[in-house]
């Protein structure tokens, strides 16, 4: 009998993870984790210890799905280094713009929760800045590769422009909340890409 409640409560902290992509913690009721979810109130404490333990593994659920889809375009060898980062720009772009309602995007749970919290869980707080560590490691290594193979003409550090790349996709997914169409973030992502180059 364990395997159908398996099921169910992936099934749940999907569903949770998109009600809390879409409204934040704070904004986001048990009634609505309830209707997300399907499960009755009982039903999502007995299988979560409380609303901020389910937030927290969604959050762990987002972050690992998307650090991987990030690693597989930034560990892309096939590809030279700037196509790389020019495919994460991309995917960046159709995500802001594949998730717009009312003309705004869901924006990055990974995003939101910083912006949230803003140190105030120690716990998000942690598994952020884990991510950040891997995002920024990838993105100093396929920068490096691009300065040595030349593609990459910029002269400053790999950790300086990887932070400033970072920042600028994060940047870009706020914008998307506050209604950048896909014009204007992929004029942002350009001008980031120039900056590379010059």
């Amino acid at each position: 009998m364990a395997r159908p409640r398996m099921f169910d409560e992936e099934r749940a902290l999907d569903a949770a993870m998109h009600a809390f992509w879409e409204h934040g913690y704070e904004a986001t009721s048990t009634q609505d984790l309830c209707t997300a979810t399907g499960l009755g109130r009982s039903s999502i404490y007995n299988t979560f210890a409380s609303k901020h333990d389910l937030f927290t593994r969604s959050l762990t659920r987002y972050i690992e799905r998307m650090t991987a889809n990030q690693m597989e375009i930034l560990e892309d060898a096939e590809k030279p280094p700037l196509d790389r980062i020019r495919t994460l720009f991309a995917m960046t772009v159709d995500t802001e713009a594949g998730t717009r309602k009312d003309g705004h995007s869901r924006g990055c749970l990974t995003v939101n929760t910083t912006v949230e919290f803003a140190g105030r869980d120690p716990e998000s707080a942690r598994l952020v800045e884990r991510d950040l560590n891997i995002r920024l490691a990838a993105l100093r290594s396929v920068i490096a590769a691009g300065q040595t193979d030349g593609s990459i003409t910029s002269k400053r550090p790999p950790e300086e422009l990887a932070r400033f790349l970072n920042t600028v996709i994060g940047g870009m997914r706020v914008s998307g909340q506050g209604g950048a169409d896909r014009a204007t973030l992929e004029a942002t992502a350009h001008i980031a890409l120039d900056a590379l180059t010059d």
